[in-house]
């Protein structure tokens, strides 16, 4: 399916972020949730007091993993690309990465381990081929900086430039079932036949194929 519709307009997801409005009205109630690069935990907050989830979180930032303890969560400080091999298989009914994927070392070792550790996994990345960093890297010549993307080349976080389009060639060939798909523009639903010009946000939803589980490995390699 791909969404439609205003999640953030549910009681409680108003004072979310809009890919994190949309993951959160798409979590069963009562479901078992890892939050991977979970920040402050606003997202797992908002599942535990709107959908009564069983929320723990993993995030790398110090000052954040304090902020979401304060706020009474579950929150160790981890790296994704390291410590989710420590993670049984099929631990949680669903595995959360918002906004963490274009920052990690290995993004597709990453996704591996998300779909090993959860029965589906939600994934929200930036969409570098919208129109706007097109047309900044056309006109200026020189990486872009824009209001969704603020920081300069050398002090980003962002080191894998993923688009829609090369997200949806690397789930077909990895052969993953796409249950959910919304696109984001200013926070509001734009169409999928457009989506990588216009998208400036992309929300998947995604469930492993039936075969088998991969082994995690010490190093956070699949």
């Amino acid at each position: 399916m791909t969404g439609g519709g205003h999640p953030w307009k549910e009681p409680g997801l108003g004072a979310l972020r809009p890919d994190l409005a949309v993951i959160a009205a798409h979590v069963a109630a009562g479901a078992r949730v890892l939050d991977v690069g979970c920040g402050d935990g606003a997202l797992m907050a908002a599942l535990r007091d709107t959908r009564q989830v069983d929320a723990r979180g993993l995030e790398l930032d110090a000052t954040d993993v304090a902020a979401a303890v304060a706020r009474g969560l579950s929150v160790i400080q981890g790296d994704a690309d390291i410590d989710l091999a420590g993670y049984p298989d099929d631990s949680f009914d669903y595995a959360i990465l918002s906004q963490t994927l274009q920052t990690t070392q290995r993004p597709d070792r990453v996704l591996d381990q998300l779909l090993r550790i959860g029965r589906r996994a939600f994934v929200s990345f930036p969409n570098f081929a919208h129109w706007r960093v097109r047309l900044s890297l056309l006109w200026g010549g020189r990486m872009p900086v824009t209001r969704l993307l603020p920081m300069a080349w050398y002090e980003t976080p962002n080191i894998h430039h993923v688009t829609v389009d090369d997200f949806r060639a690397y789930v077909a060939e990895r052969g993953l079932s796409v249950e959910g798909a919304w696109f984001l523009n200013r926070g509001r639903p734009t169409s999928a036949a457009a989506a990588n010009f216009r998208a400036e946000h992309a929300v998947f939803l995604l469930r492993r194929t039936a075969t088998p589980p991969i082994a995690p490995s010490s190093d956070g390699a699949a």
